[in-house]
């Protein structure tokens, strides 16, 4: 192993772990078992997301907007999704 390596040796000596490798991670992860206390908790797994993934963007809004949904608590950017979703719908219905 270099000596400048991201690499790291995981709690099995034979199996080389690179945190930085996507794949490595999901390996390393698959089949985990969770415990807490020494008590097991289950598996570490997650299944299909239940709605639609959403895409991460990057937008600028006017501040008074953002005011707006922030300051009705956590949740403000799924609030503001579905306001653009009911917009759309109502543009829709109007075509």
């Amino acid at each position: 192993m270099k000596e400048n390596s991201t690499m790291q040796t995981s709690n099995f000596d034979d199996t080389p772990y690179d945190p930085n490798d996507p794949e490595a991670v999901a390996n390393f992860w698959e089949g985990a078992t969770i415990t807490h206390k020494g008590k097991v908790l289950g598996k570490a797994t997650r299944g299909k997301q239940v709605s639609p993934v959403k895409v991460p963007v990057s937008i600028r809004l006017s501040p008074d907007v953002v005011e707006y949904f922030k300051k009705s608590g956590s949740g403000w950017q799924t609030r503001l999704d579905e306001a653009l979703q009911s917009y759309i719908a109502e543009q829709e219905k109007a075509a």
